[in-house]
């Protein structure tokens, strides 16, 4: 999902960057009910200088494998995707595709601007991208847990996370 900023637009809106916002996420079903849910464990976050196609297939061969399955909306941007990954799905903007579809994508972004907006008086765009890794660091290992200090520990000293 990528905030657009052009030209004057409604409250609120001045001073909004451009940023990609990817969540990995699985659709599981559940084998008793038929109920099926998505699961999102990962996230990735790029500020981009512009909502063209061309920012957005970097970020796209930067974040995703080539075997990956991309969901988006129809944004005329995000045309060259397929190029990129195995499949790309697009589908019209719509309040369905909003709460099911990119669902952890809309998500994400409400609460990375909570989080911004309740920790820090103003970010300055240069430092958005900074700003933005800390929160997906954070978020992607949500579910550490007691073991978080080991993972930092062997990410310390292998240069892993």
């Amino acid at each position: 999902k990528v905030e657009k900023s052009k030209g004057k637009r409604g409250r609120g809106a001045a001073g909004k960057s451009n940023v990609a916002v990817m969540a990995e996420s699985e659709q599981l079903e559940d084998i008793d009910t038929g109920k099926k849910s998505s699961q999102c464990r990962y996230f990735k976050a790029k500020v981009l200088d512009h909502h063209k196609a061309e920012g957005i297939n970097e970020a796209v061969k930067e974040s995703f494998d080539e075997k990956s399955i991309v969901l988006s909306d129809d944004s005329t941007s995000y045309v060259d995707i397929s190029d990129y990954v195995e499949l790309h799905i697009s589908e019209k903007s719509s309040e369905g595709l909003t709460k099911e579809t990119l669902r952890w994508v809309h998500i994400t972004i409400s609460n990375a601007k909570k989080n911004f907006v309740g920790n820090y008086n103003k970010i300055k765009g240069k430092y958005l991208q900074l700003y933005l890794n800390e929160f997906i660091y954070k978020l992607n290992r949500r579910y550490f847990g007691e073991k978080l200090f080991d993972r930092l520990v062997i990410a310390g000293i292998t240069g892993y996370d």
